[in-house]
């Protein structure tokens, strides 16, 4: 859309009324992301016309910016406020879409990357043409309603003590950080564990934290603004990230510095910054 996003704000008040401050943000979002336009719109086969993937993708956003944790929670909102299904652009003369083609085409928004897709199209506009001095690196807790998944419980084989025998072979552990080196980064995220788990992080005071979920890993620029993210199983630390997140950054932004906690304390981590051209402290 190229309606300015200053004067969108009263002509939807003329025609809809006041709305709250959440209502505005999600305006604002939704013409500054543009959205639609990393949507696959095209027809899909024979029968009747399915449902405008761009609507659906601004009902995407909505409930996100809104906080509506369910599915059912949006469709009931939608069906009675008629502000946000103007904002959304469903036709007033048409029935809303159900639950089920709702849960359908998130499902099919996750699987393509759609929020990821838009994010890294906006940091590159936004942060391509420039230098960026440092990059914060640092990891948060997401706590999660659901319940943890049951991990298989390897058994451990017990290894005789002292030198093998004759003939044998040594294992060679190989920990996390050294096996990145030799891969790709869609490798690596490949392998990160993305389930529901238990977590334990320390705060700022040195006490540590528990809780049931997964765990938002960020790089930001000095500006605020969040170059990468990557969203493993709670119990990932902080370490087996950093590679990773290093390369997404270095795919999107220039920078100096990398700028990591003692979580991320590794000589591993320290030469891979190094290795690209960029400094890494440790605070």
């Amino acid at each position: 859309m190229s309606i300015d996003h200053i004067t969108i704000i009263p002509v939807l008040q003329q025609k809809a009324g006041n709305f709250s401050p959440k209502l505005e943000r999600l305006i604002h979002t939704r013409e500054w992301a543009r959205i639609e336009e990393f949507v696959d719109d095209k027809p899909l086969g024979f029968g009747r016309p399915g449902n405008d993937r761009g609507v659906l993708a601004h009902a995407f956003l909505a409930k996100a910016i809104l906080g509506i944790p369910t599915t059912v929670g949006l469709v009931e909102r939608r069906s009675v406020d008629k502000t946000l299904r103007r904002i959304c652009g469903f036709p007033m003369w048409r029935k809303i879409p159900t639950e089920s083609s709702f849960s359908r085409t998130f499902a099919e928004f996750a699987v393509t990357r759609l929020g990821e897709r838009v994010h890294e199209a906006l940091v590159k506009e936004a942060l391509g043409g420039h230098i960026v001095g440092h990059i914060s690196r640092d990891a948060t807790a997401i706590e999660a309603m659901e319940k943890p998944a049951r991990r298989e419980k390897v058994k451990k084989i017990k290894h005789r003590r002292g030198r093998p025998l004759k003939g044998g072979i040594r294992e060679v552990k190989v920990s996390t950080l050294q096996k990145q080196l030799g891969q790709t980064l869609e490798e690596m995220l490949a392998e990160m564990s993305t389930e529901c788990d238990h977590g334990t992080k320390s705060n700022a005071q040195g006490y540590k934290n528990s809780w049931n979920g997964y765990k938002l890993h960020l790089d930001s620029a000095d500006c605020g603004i969040s170059v990468s993210v990557v969203i493993p199983s709670a119990s990932v630390h902080e370490s087996q990230v950093a590679t990773p997140l290093a390369l997404i950054t270095e795919q999107r932004v220039t920078h100096c510095y990398a700028l990591m906690d003692a979580a991320y304390c590794s000589n591993i981590i320290r030469e891979h910054p190094k290795s690209m051209g960029h400094g890494a402290w440790g605070i």
